[in-house]
């Protein structure tokens, strides 16, 4: 952590920090519900997929919750390899996910609840993710940073199963949202291995 903050400002950043967190992990919570609803009434994969990211994003946030309410490195390098694993987990799934859906063609139903889901939860986890980066650079804590690139991803995701959405209701190329997922899982590839190789 960084010790030149005076402590009223470190404590406002923690409080940014805390509140960002709840934030993310009170959005997800409800989105499982309302992307379990949509998924249902839509037989769709990436919606299901979509909420299942949703528990990912909601471990990461409460890892750095509970990190923001302790000091040392070794707290910071745990919290770290947890949310590391959640970038892992996140990749193995939309490896499996994409492929799944590519290799058995599967053709879901139109879902305007969805469609409208994943475009609040873009701009929402968006801005989420941008309030993390700039409250973790200030406090020179890492795990909340880092736990930002979680919620960039979650956002990236919602962007991609919206545009998969929208191309198969519009003009059925029910392919556009497991071809963007292969590139997402390239981006939390990396991010394992620069979590990892920071840490070791």
């Amino acid at each position: 952590m960084v010790t030149s903050l005076d402590d009223p400002l470190r404590r406002s950043l923690l409080r940014r920090g805390f509140a960002l967190e709840y934030a993310t992990l009170g959005w997800n919570v409800v989105g499982i519900v309302v992307l379990a609803v949509a998924a249902f009434t839509a037989r769709s994969v990436a919606l299901a997929g979509f909420g299942l990211d949703s528990l990912i994003e909601i471990g990461a946030s409460t890892v750095v919750i509970w990190e923001l309410t302790g000091t040392g490195e070794a707290r910071q390098r745990f919290a770290l390899r947890v949310i590391g694993i959640g970038f892992a987990a996140l990749a193995v799934y939309l490896l499996a996910q994409s492929t799944v859906v590519l290799a058995t063609g599967f053709h879901p139903e139109h879902s305007p609840l969805g469609i409208a889901w994943t475009a609040v939860t873009a701009i929402a986890m968006f801005a989420l993710a941008a309030g993390k980066a700039r409250t973790g650079a200030a406090l020179g804590n890492p795990v909340l940073a880092t736990e930002g690139r979680v919620t960039l991803i979650d956002g990236l995701l919602a962007v991609a199963v919206l545009l998969g959405l929208l191309l198969n209701s519009l003009v059925g190329w029910w392919w556009a949202d497991p071809v963007a997922g292969y590139v997402l899982v390239v981006y939390a590839l990396r991010e394992v291995r620069e979590i990892f190789s920071s840490n070791d």
